[in-house]
């Protein structure tokens, strides 16, 4: 498999992966502000789950970023 495929497939992937992390960040986003709108204390776990999650985003979209400048540059 040539050089450009094997990029277009990591970059595939990490989209792929990108949007599983984001949809798992929602789910206690949205359990975060439910607890702020309800005024009730927030499930601990679920910011945590929050901020693990958001890291994981921020990592990922990073190395998406290197792997869309790599294919650029071929």
């Amino acid at each position: 498999m040539s050089k450009k495929s094997e990029l277009k497939k990591a970059i595939a992937e990490s989209e792929k992966e990108i949007a599983e992390l984001e949809r798992k960040c929602s789910r206690s986003q949205m359990a975060l502000l439910q607890a702020i709108l309800n005024n009730t204390k927030h499930n601990e776990q679920d910011a945590q789950y929050f901020r693990i999650y958001t890291s994981l985003i921020e990592v990922e979209r990073e190395n998406l970023r290197k792997l869309t400048e790599e294919l650029k540059n071929l």
